[in-house]
């Protein structure tokens, strides 16, 4: 029993309280420090489960193309990622479909803080920050390139950051969205790079990524202003009441805070999209480039076949008879008699 209990401990979610509800009580969860326990057992699962997928799929694929080492790396990270992300979608998707949030919008902020999380709720959030916190030693055991390093740091960072964020902070319904659509964009995107490896004449998929992008950017921009324009200062309980969890709901009753935070957020949003539209604009500018090129190349070609010189006899004819060279007419043989 004593082993169950550690072991419990690693497994499973921690902090379980009984709610009251219309149908009788209701099991529920918040945080504490027992979730780093939990958290690093999934982190194990975690390195694990990368390693299968790279075994098993990624590296076989990899020996068929005969890839460079520098897209053999981005194909390796492509791999792993549309992996990762079409599991969390999946999963995200179910989640927020089953606890009604995309149903009713309004429970992205009534009744903030959301102090006490479903089950599937708070397993999801600790799944993601082991998931992300894995990929710090994974950059050591994949032998990442140095000059990639720095991205791939400010890519974990940021992720990091946004799920810590919104679980510390009782914001985790709108966080389930927010991962939702950051995740489908980031899904097609590294799905289309995979195609493109295999295939350097199809980029049908990186425009159906631009269009999920633009489609999601937008979505997130109305997601925060609804939530944080219209939303959290509506809610009942605008004092500050960390033991409650209810850490900055006041602030946003001040106007000019809240335009602040709007215009953070917009500011940000449009770096976004400043460059992703920067991006695709070097990329047509390339693709346009190539095909001038093989444009010209082709025309080049043809050119030269147009103009190749025939071959001649030694000599040329005049009034039909074959003359030499210098003008003097051929010497026939002459037959031996018997």
């Amino acid at each position: 029993q004593v082993t169950a209990k550690t072991a419990f401990l690693f497994i499973l979610p921690q902090y379980n309280v009984s709610v009251p509800a219309a149908d009788g009580e209701l099991v529920q969860y918040h945080y504490g420090l027992k979730d780093l326990v939990t958290i690093l057992f999934y982190i194990f699962i975690a390195i694990i489960l990368h390693a299968v997928v790279q075994e098993y799929a990624l590296d076989k694929i990899n020996r068929r193309l005969h890839l460079s080492k520098v897209k053999h790396s981005k194909f390796n990270e492509s791999g792993q990622l549309v992996a990762f992300h079409l599991t969390s979608v999946v999963w995200c998707l179910y989640v927020v479909v089953t606890e009604g949030y995309i149903s009713n919008p309004r429970s992205l902020w009534e009744n903030y803080p959301h102090v006490y999380l479903p089950y599937q709720v708070k397993f999801f959030y600790l799944c993601q920050l082991a998931y992300w916190l894995h990929a710090l030693p994974e950059l050591y055991f994949q032998k990442v390139r140095k000059e990639e390093i720095p991205r791939q740091l400010r890519c974990i960072a940021l992720y990091l950051l946004h799920i810590a964020g919104a679980y510390l902070l009782n914001l985790t319904r709108l966080g389930l969205i927010l991962l939702l659509l950051q995740y489908l964009a980031e899904f097609f995107f590294h799905m289309a790079r995979l195609v493109y490896f295999a295939d350097e004449n199809n980029e049908k998929l990186f425009n159906v990524w631009a269009v999920v992008f633009v489609v999601t950017r937008l979505f997130t921009l109305t997601l925060y202003i609804l939530v944080i324009g219209f939303g959290l200062p509506r809610v009942e309980s605008q004092a500050l009441d960390p033991e409650r969890g209810n850490f900055f709901s006041f602030l946003f009753n001040n106007i000019l805070f809240r335009m602040s935070v709007l215009l953070l957020v917009c500011l940000f949003q449009a770096s976004v999209m400043w460059r992703f539209i920067h991006f695709q604009l070097r990329r047509w500018r390339e693709y346009w480039h190539e095909q001038s090129s093989r444009k010209r190349a082709a025309a080049t070609a043809g050119t030269k076949q147009q103009t190749m010189p025939l071959k001649r006899d030694s000599g040329y004819h005049e009034n039909g008879v074959v003359k030499a060279e210098n003008g003097t007419s051929p010497r026939t043989k002459k037959l031996k008699s018997p």
